[in-house]
């Protein structure tokens, strides 16, 4: 019995996953339906999601009328109230936010909603992530509900990616190096990243490029710790040195910066093993830009270089992290050795 209860419980979870992916959709791909779910961690893109499916509402019926709860005040029956038809009849779109931090009432009328829906009304459902809610999301998936998600973007490449898109958007033209910069100005914040997209086709014409990016954000671009690993991979011990110090005034945190050394390093090490024939760019998940740049790099590295550099670099990240006293100097040592490391 035990056996064949976990094996029916294995059938039901798997179930439930394949109807998820099935009906998963990205954030940029909204659509309508009595009950949609908005999930994921990323507030810019949850509530751009948000702003597509009222559209769509409102493209089908101008006089659509939008209501919003917040799902951590929510009392029992407001739901109800706020997805009734009007005494005219307009449709509505009922947004519940903040659903990962749902009180009791709101996943009981959810679940009980979501059983029979109207059919005239859309009721987003907006979840940031966490186990909370979560007999709501499973209701919510199993009526095969629409899902979208907005999921956290922290890869470099996907960053890369969300601006070019932001540009195309737009209709403007912006060459990859530009991206480049913009994405190592502003990146650790998407928000931030958008804001910026939006001000340069504002504010300038044509194609958008580094002169362009570097007049309005250079200062931030010179703080990063993008900057500093450029620096020092190319052996320039005085500007890598400068830029760190300045970043490190202007509020830059040591742990992230050594992580973006880190990185800088990997790619070289990997567009090494590229080049001895072992694996393929599209194996490790590298762009053919980021493959140009580190061979380019690696003409002035002997291996016995980098193997310094990146014994320099796991003691740093190690000493930032607790095992040393002083931050400052961690990053700072790891800077000089690293350039100096070039070409030896």
């Amino acid at each position: 019995m035990p056996a064949a209860s976990s094996s029916r419980q294995s059938r039901s979870q798997a179930s439930r996953r394949g109807r998820s992916a099935a009906h998963s959709r990205p954030w940029h791909d909204p659509t309508l339906a009595p009950v949609v779910l908005v999930r994921g961690p990323e507030g810019l893109l949850a509530e751009r999601a948000v702003d597509g499916v009222v559209a769509l509402a409102r493209e089908r019926d101008a006089s659509v009328e939008k209501t919003e709860l917040d799902g951590s005040t929510y009392a029992a029956g407001q739901l109800a109230v706020a997805a009734s038809p009007s005494l005219f009849g307009e449709a509505s779109v009922v947004v519940v936010r903040g659903a990962e931090a749902a009180t009791e009432d709101l996943v009981a009328d959810v679940v009980a909603y979501v059983a029979a829906p109207d059919p005239e009304t859309v009721v987003v459902v907006v979840h940031g992530g966490g186990q909370r809610g979560k007999k709501m999301l499973d209701a919510i998936v199993a009526s095969g509900s629409p899902v979208l998600e907005c999921d956290a973007i922290t890869k470099d490449a996907d960053k890369v990616q969300f601006v070019t898109g932001e540009f195309r958007a737009a209709r403007r033209r912006a060459d990859a190096a530009a991206v480049r910069a913009l994405v190592d100005a502003l990146g650790n914040d998407l928000r931030e990243l958008a804001s910026a997209c939006a001000q340069l086709v504002a504010d300038t014409t044509g194609t958008i490029g580094t002169d362009v990016v570097d007049r309005y954000y250079g200062g931030r671009v010179e703080a990063t710790g993008f900057k500093v690993a450029d620096a020092a991979v190319a052996g320039d011990v005085g500007g890598a040195v400068a830029l760190l110090r300045h970043a490190l005034a202007t509020g830059a945190d040591p742990v992230p910066i050594v992580a973006a050394l880190a990185l800088r390093l990997r790619t070289l090490a990997r567009v090494a093993a590229i080049r001895g024939g072992t694996v393929t760019a599209r194996q490790l998940g590298l762009q053919d830009w980021q493959v140009r740049n580190a061979q380019r790099d690696l003409s002035r590295w002997t291996p016995e270089g980098l193997a310094t550099a990146i014994v320099a670099v796991a003691q740093a990240d190690a000493d930032v992290k607790g095992g040393g006293r002083d931050p400052v100097y961690a990053v700072e040592k790891a800077v000089l050795t690293i350039a100096r490391a070039r070409g030896r």
